[in-house]
């Protein structure tokens, strides 16, 4: 059996073909972006699946939030609006109890805000658009679905008093389902695929990815759940959650770094006596403040650029310290994300911030092989775990220093926030 996983990622397109051992074939494609035109993208997408070949299926992992609205003949009247879309206005609900419908929060990076300005016939997501252009049928998946802020995870059905606020109506919006269509299914999230990838798929098994932006999230299947305070709730599908936190920062802020500092190798200096908070694409997890900015504190003619670059990788790893704090009741840790897997340096930050070890995973695509695994296990077959490449131990005489520097990052935080 030969499962073909298709990655569109948000800065890259990517086919790998899987065989049931959960092993990738040689020769995948792919195809680095930065357009925002759907049908440009459907074209790479086409591309990379060609150039990997016919399997029995075609399994989809794709970046969660998008939307993209549409005409009457389905064609689309703008270009993507992605969780980077930051000029939407939400709707005037009580964000809390929108939380606990939902799962999403009152925020830019969801449907509510990016809707502002749109009138369509219909409104989708990339990948539901994807799926149209390969399949000829429009639909979403749950997991899909999960991640628009206009769906209640736990009834799995659309959230009729979000709709109502927003304008909209339920035939608006794609059917939701995950049933194969012509050897195609509806695209899984990306984050809950990386936890798939990544063998984090119990409650006490979170992953910590860092790929253009950051995440840290838990997987698990439950009949229901509460959202927590400052934690999303998407699902993977019908029977699993995908419950955790994400930052706007991470692997963008070390292009940033590249690009502002002669040297963006960290030092590794505990004494540098800086405080960076990461919020330069705005706040998501905890506090969703898209208004929230960098800082960088601290700074002294002695200050070197491999110094601001460590804070900078220490201010990402203190706001994931956070996160996991919030999912609580953590057995393990594993690193994922491409920014990630190839920095030890940050993934030895990561270990010391947390004062645990970290697992490395073995799995350098973890959203693709995700996405191939749940297609092998609906059809029956059992994927072996994935591997794990090492274990970075946490140095004992840096956790106190760490703790310290997070209060400071949350004094900064209410600084900010008091102006």
């Amino acid at each position: 059996m030969r499962i073909v996983a298709l990655d569109v990622g948000s800065s890259s397109v990517r086919a790998i073909a899987y065989r049931e051992d959960g092993e990738p074939e040689p020769g995948d494609a792919q195809i680095e972006y930065v357009t925002l035109d759907a049908d440009v993208l459907v074209q790479m997408c086409r591309a990379v699946l060609d150039q990997v070949g016919r399997g029995d299926a075609v399994a989809v992992s794709c970046f969660w939030h998008s939307l993209l609205p549409l005409d009457e003949r389905a064609r689309p009247l703008s270009s993507l609006r992605t969780w980077r879309h930051d000029a939407g206005v939400p709707p005037a609900l009580d964000p809390d109890a929108y939380h606990r419908r939902t799962g999403c929060f009152l925020h830019p990076s969801f449907w509510p805000a990016e809707l502002t300005g749109l009138e369509a016939a219909r409104y989708v997501s990339f990948s539901d658009y994807l799926l149209l252009q390969l399949t000829g049928e429009l639909r979403t998946s749950v997991s899909m679905a999960s991640g628009t802020g206009l769906f209640d995870p736990n009834r799995l059905s659309w959230d009729e008093e979000t709709l109502d606020a927003v304008g909209l109506d339920a035939s608006q919006l794609p059917p939701v389902s995950d049933d194969q269509i012509a050897g195609v299914w509806p695209a899984l999230g990306d984050g809950a695929c990386s936890n798939v990838g990544a063998g984090c798929v119990e409650r006490g098994r979170a992953a910590v990815t860092i790929g253009t932006s950051a995440a840290a999230r838990v997987v698990y299947e439950a009949p229901s759940v509460e959202p927590k305070p400052g934690l999303f709730l998407y699902r993977l599908d019908d029977r699993r959650f995908c419950e955790g936190g994400a930052l706007s920062d991470g692997g963008n802020v070390h292009a940033w770094l590249e690009r502002t500092l002669r040297d963006a190798e960290p030092a590794d200096d505990p004494d540098h006596g800086l405080s960076f908070l990461p919020f330069l694409g705005g706040e998501r997890s905890l506090g969703w403040d898209p208004n929230r900015r960098g800082l960088l504190s601290g700074l002294t003619f002695r200050t070197t650029p491999a110094q601001v670059a460590q804070a900078a990788l220490e201010g990402i790893a203190y706001r994931l310290a956070d996160v996991l704090e919030a999912i609580g009741e953590l057995e393990a840790v594993v690193a994922t994300g491409h920014a990630l897997l190839v920095d030890r340096a940050w993934q030895q930050i990561l270990a010391d911030v947390l004062g645990r070890p970290v697992e490395v995973s073995g799995e350098a695509e973890g959203s693709a092989r995700g996405a191939a695994a749940v297609a092998f296990e609906r059809l029956g077959v059992t994927v072996p775990p994935a591997p794990v490449a090492r274990v970075v131990e946490p140095r004992p005489e840096r956790f106190e220093i760490h703790l310290a520097a997070r209060d400071e990052q949350r004094r900064l935080m209410r600084l900010q926030e008091a102006r």
